[in-house]
Parts: structure tokens; C-alpha cells; sequence
């Protein structure tokens, strides 16, 4: 990714957009529907007029990427999470999860991002830095564990401050994640299901060969795979781990 965004005015590049769009207008009970308001299928209408954007992913991402941002509950949030879906998945595998952490302080952004997720990451990035972030925290599920745990090592716009591996597969096409935390020492959370095979002995693996400076395992009891361990028992850890290597305050 090579570019922070394009504006938030959607209507120009509706037909670009993959995901579901959104109900009714946005300026009352009579407004008719507005196509600038895209609620990609999970989000409401206020929460898309507000914070739904096409993100420029540069070429290697995908270019015009479905895009989520919000601030903190608090405002001017310092530290941004960065939300990676799994493969075939889209932004709204997060939607149950950001009031929690807009809540706890974070600004948050999910994008939807079939190419390469290191690039859509930076871009992210990107975008927060005009948004007055200054640190960020890389959450992703599955692929986009393994590719948030490659993007940890890479030159990125804004500081890692921390990561957390949902589900991550030792490697996914491009993303090796075997090989990334080898060498990043960024603090890394790693988390899998127990019954969700091979994903629990990958994230043992992968926390076995970490060299990260505190790194966390947990293998919670069920089969669910990646996004919905935060609403399987995850989520207070995961925010306590944010609050000791990450916290909101930057």
C-alpha cells in the first residue's frame, strides 16, 4: 500500500465496493438511501455514514479496500488497533468486538483485504497517522494472524506496539509466520481453540519459536476458529494484554 485513502464519499466508487450495502438514508426517517453510506452488512447506518471509507491499498493490496475506522469512545485516541480478517472473511468478522475496544480507549480500523495484508496493514497505518495516532496494535485472525505477525517485522509507517494471533496457521501462502517470529520482538499474544485442528499446535509452535520479548499462550477449551475467540473467553485477555504493552494512553 502506498497511499493513506481516498475521502469518505463513496458514491463515486460504489460499484467498486464488494461488500453488502447499507439500508436507509441517513438524515431522518423520510431521507431516501443514500449510496454513500455502505454498512457492508454488519455495521448500522450511523456507524457507516460516520466511519465506512475506501481505503487505498495500492496495487498488491487491492487498490479500493472496504474500510471501517472509529475513534475511542474517549476521542483522539494515541494507540489504533488494526483488525486483519481470515481468509474469505471481511471487516464484520470484528463488528461484535469494537465497542469493547473503542471502549477500552483504542481507536479501531478493519478493512477488507483479499491481496497482500502486509500492504493493506501499512496503509492502515497510514491512515491513522493523519488521524493523530501514534502507535499501533495488529490483531488478526487466521491469514490475517499469520500476515499481521509478517507485517510486525516489516518497516511500517507507525510503531508495532503489540500483536495478537488469532488462530494463526504456522504459514498461509505468502505470509510466513514460522519465519517472522523468529526475529520480531514485538510483545505477541498467541491464542487457538483446542479442538481446532492443526490451529492449536501451530500456535504452540509459533509461541515455542517466538522471540518476542513477553509472549503469551492460550489455548482455550472449544473448536472456534479465529475472530470469535474474543467472544469465546478471549477478549478480557486480549485487553489486558493491551493494557500492559499497548495501553490506550500511548
Amino acid at each position: 500500500m502506498k497511499r493513506s485513502t481516498l475521502p469518505v464519499a463513496l458514491a463515486a466508487t460504489a460499484l467498486l465496493l464488494t461488500a453488502c450495502s447499507g439500508g436507509s438514508g441517513s438524515g431522518g426517517a423520510a431521507a431516501p438511501p443514500s449510496p454513500s453510506v455502505n454498512t457492508y452488512g454488519c455495521l448500522t447506518r450511523d456507524q457507516a455514514a460516520a466511519g465506512a471509507f475506501t481505503l487505498d491499498g495500492g496495487t498488491a493490496a487491492g487498490n479500493y479496500l472496504d474500510a471501517y475506522y472509529r475513534d475511542s469512545d474517549a476521542g483522539h485516541a494515541k494507540v489504533g488497533v488494526i483488525f486483519s480478517h481470515q481468509a474469505e472473511g471481511s471487516l464484520c468478522e470484528w463488528a461484535p468486538d469494537f465497542d469493547r475496544f473503542t471502549g477500552a480507549g483504542y481507536a479501531i480500523l478493519a478493512v477488507t483485504c483479499s491481496g497482500d495484508v502486509t500492504e493493506a496493514i501499512k496503509a492502515a497505518e497510514r491512515y491513522y497517522q493523519g488521524k493523530g495516532v501514534t502507535q499501533v496494535v495488529l490483531v488478526g485472525a487466521s491469514k490475517g494472524a499469520a500476515a499481521s505477525l509478517v507485517a510486525a517485522k516489516l518497516d511500517n509507517p507507525l510503531p508495532v506496539k503489540a500483536v495478537v494471533s488469532l488462530s494463526s496457521p504456522e504459514a498461509y501462502s505468502l505470509f510466513n509466520a514460522a519465519l517472522a517470529v523468529t526475529v520480531v520482538r514485538t510483545p505477541t499474544y498467541f491464542a487457538a481453540e483446542q479442538l481446532d485442528s492443526p490451529f492449536a499446535d501451530d500456535a504452540r509452535a509459533l509461541y515455542d519459536a517466538s522471540v518476542a520479548e513477553d509472549k503469551r499462550l492460550k489455548i482455550y477449551p472449544g473448536s472456534n476458529h479465529g475472530a470469535p475467540l474474543l467472544q469465546d473467553g478471549a477478549l478480557p485477555d486480549v485487553l489486558g494484554y493491551l493494557a500492559e504493552h499497548a495501553p490506550a494512553a500511548g
